[in-house]
């Protein structure tokens, strides 16, 4: 009877000890699931705050504006915008990570515009001046043009800038070819317009004696659109064209000046600058 009691005893013991033990493996390996758990969750976490910081970093909108109204630089075609300001503006988005978004804005307020962050930049063609750098930040020129007088095909007698004293000169409003027209007759007979190709076109109809505007535009109007113009003299200055940006926004001006030597570097501004002009017009 003792000795049963005994074997009996020592079976329980073994039982107490054995389920001890399984609920000591238990919450080990609770603790050690958790801790996985936990971990996983902690990596996971990491890996999504890269990924949102790198997002952050690539993603957004590079919205960029001009007048719409400067073919073959900036135009409509369908609805459109087109030409070469716009895929300048469109590769310089894509080198930057962002998403090119080309917006229009009239001319005469399109710096007034920029400062109270309608958008980032403005890549229209814009004349780099002492004035204007009091307002804005410019970027490295991005292609240079000369500022050239353009009469009726029939007109002999305007064949100098000196010839344009006392008549009436069309220009678009705001823009350096304004400053230079007052200069060359009264102020009164300066005629402001919105595009460049309307007051080009007001020229057969003598609304104007000439039109003082970029080279390119000119000949562009001629040769595409068959207006039947000349240019005379030689071009009265040379302009530097860059892209305006807020005189606080240092690290956007970095990232368009990257792009823009980038592309200069690897031929896509000359393809570019061809596929819109027909030559390269960086002017280096």
């Amino acid at each position: 009877m003792t000795k049963k009691l005994g074997v009996l005893l020592l079976l329980l013991l073994m039982v107490a000890t054995f389920a001890a033990i399984g609920c000591g493996d238990d919450n080990g390996s609770s603790d050690t699931t958790e801790a996985a758990a936990e971990g996983a969750t902690d990596s996971t976490d990491e890996s999504s705050e890269s990924t949102e910081e790198t997002v952050a970093e690539t993603s957004g909108s590079f919205n960029y504006a001009m007048s719409g109204l400067y073919k073959p630089f900036n135009y409509k075609d369908g609805g459109e915008l087109v030409g070469f300001d716009v895929e300048i503006g469109k590769e310089i988005a894509k080198r930057m990570g962002m998403e090119a978004n080309p917006v229009t804005n009239p001319w005469e307020t399109i710096i007034e515009g920029l400062k109270s962050s309608k958008y980032d930049a403005i890549v229209g063609s814009m004349a780099i001046t002492d004035e204007r750098l009091e307002q804005v930040s410019f970027s490295r020129p991005y292609y240079r043009s000369g500022a050239q007088i353009f009469v009726d095909a029939a007109n002999n007698d305007i064949t100098s800038k000196e010839d344009l004293a006392g008549k009436k000169i069309g220009v678009v409003k705001a823009s350096t070819f304004k400053d230079i027209a007052v200069e060359l007759t009264d102020e009164d007979k300066v005629v402001g317009y919105d595009s460049d190709v309307i007051a080009l076109q007001d020229l057969p109809t003598g609304r104007v004696d000439a039109v003082i505007t970029d080279q390119v535009v000119g000949f562009s109007a001629i040769n595409e659109n068959g207006l039947d113009i000349k240019d005379v003299g030689e071009p009265l200055y040379i302009d530097e064209m860059g892209i305006a940006v807020r005189k606080d926004d240092t690290q956007l001006l970095e990232g368009i000046n990257s792009a823009l030597e980038e592309m200069i570097a690897d031929g896509t501004y000359e393809q570019i600058s061809n596929k819109w002009l027909g030559r390269n017009i960086l002017g280096e």
